[in-house]
């Protein structure tokens, strides 16, 4: 099933860490807060528009992001009958293997939703309808694999599994819900269950979030009706934020801030920010000003930016909940900061639009448009190169 090309070894993750952070190998990136570590990128787009270095076409006809580790780009595509896993070189976008299986033909907004986690010279992903892989980054070779539902007894949201895999420590952390506890612990050697918690709860769609909170180690998800945290040594169930939006689309992961906890969902929900304390979660306050539809807004200099419905960048403080500002014509898109600016994207056009970060006024620094239409995944950052997508087209630009 499987098809390698000769390639050097993939650096183990102590080399990547010594790369200076450059790389992008989970869900939000190294830190998990949607923020690259990347210095001294270009930002006069407007004399000069980026270089795209290469495009690459995609079969799922959705919304998989990527991930980047060791110069090598790693996505889920889909081919008839089969998920791919396709490894890229992040310089020319040449296929360095590819790993397929069987998973339902039925496109509901595309196949697989999640992005690969990659560590240890591994790479986890998830597939809509729950299969968990775990294959060598060198070659694509299928080291365990684990099904949410046949094996775990899930029970997957509405339009299917999305939430990447959490590696927290020597613990892979994955969401499969249902009657067993809606938290999974595995063994990321062996995908061998460590841990059930959680109650019995129809996950949401975002990734774990690890986190200490009223002095508890726990992680923090969206559930169809809220948000939890749940003990990382017991499995407990801590405290638990109803919040039932249209369809259980509790899409947005959770921000820890300090102690508390921020969430947003679109349909008319809005935003709140949740004091955790002994006793459970306070609200501190609600409002409608940031309605984040699927894309997790970015905290940044103690301010949270964000992309809401119907279609506006916000600048919120969290303290107060008030928006310093507001700037239409992003829709549903999503944005990653990095070198003192945002990169964020029109999810409707597939503007790529450069910002300053900057609470006081929005300021745009530069904007093109590499690849068009609904661009719904957040772009990312690796090694000087921004990389984005379309339902059709992965794309990979210049940055330096």
């Amino acid at each position: 099933m499987m098809r390698a090309a000769g390639w050097g070894l993939l650096a183990l993750v102590a080399v990547w860490s010594a790369r200076g952070g450059s790389d992008w190998p989970r869900f939000r990136g190294p830190a998990g807060d949607g923020i690259s570590t990347e210095r001294g990128i270009r930002k006069d787009w407007k004399a000069r528009p980026p270089a795209i270095l290469w495009r690459v076409d995609m079969g799922d006809d959705g919304y998989a992001g990527p991930s980047v580790a060791g110069g090598t780009v790693f996505i889920v595509d889909h081919q008839g009958e089969n998920d791919v896993v396709r490894a890229l070189d992040l310089k020319t976008g040449k296929e360095r293997w590819r790993c397929p299986y069987a998973e339902g033909s039925r496109n509901v907004y595309g196949f697989a939703r999640a992005t690969p986690t990659v560590a240890n010279g591994r790479v986890y992903t998830l597939s809509r309808e729950g299969r968990l892989l775990c294959l060598d980054a060198r070659n694509g070779r299928l080291v365990w694999q684990v099904h949410l539902k046949a094996d775990l007894k899930g029970e997957s949201p509405m339009w299917g599994y999305a939430a990447p895999p959490l590696l927290d420590g020597k613990r892979l952390i994955v969401w499969p819900g249902g009657k067993q506890g809606a938290m999974a612990a595995l063994d990321p050697d062996t995908g061998k269950a460590l841990l059930r918690g959680g109650a019995d709860d129809v996950p949401g769609y975002g990734m774990p979030v690890a986190a200490t909170l009223a002095g508890r180690r726990q992680y923090v998800m969206t559930v169809w009706k809220g948000f939890v945290g749940v003990a990382a040594d017991t499995g407990d169930v801590l405290w638990r934020i109803p919040w039932a939006t249209t369809d259980g689309t509790n899409v947005a992961c959770p921000i820890v801030i300090g102690d508390s906890v921020f969430v947003t969902s679109s349909y008319d929900m809005g935003c709140a920010l949740y004091r955790i304390g002994p006793s459970g979660p306070e609200e501190r306050w609600r409002n409608k000003e940031l309605r984040a539809h699927m894309n997790t807004p970015v905290l940044l200099g103690g301010n949270l930016y964000g992309i809401g419905d119907p279609t506006y960048l916000v600048c919120l403080d969290p303290a107060t909940g008030k928006a310093r500002w507001k700037e239409p014509g992003f829709e549903k898109g999503g944005l990653v900061a990095v070198d003192g600016v945002l990169i964020a994207m029109h999810g409707g056009r597939g503007d790529v639009v450069m910002v300053k970060v900057n609470p006081d006024r929005y300021e745009e620094l530069g904007r093109f448009t590499p690849l068009g239409g609904q661009s719904w995944s957040p772009p990312i950052v690796a090694d000087g190169k921004l990389i984005v997508r379309n339902r059709k087209t992965l794309a990979c630009i210049d940055l330096k």
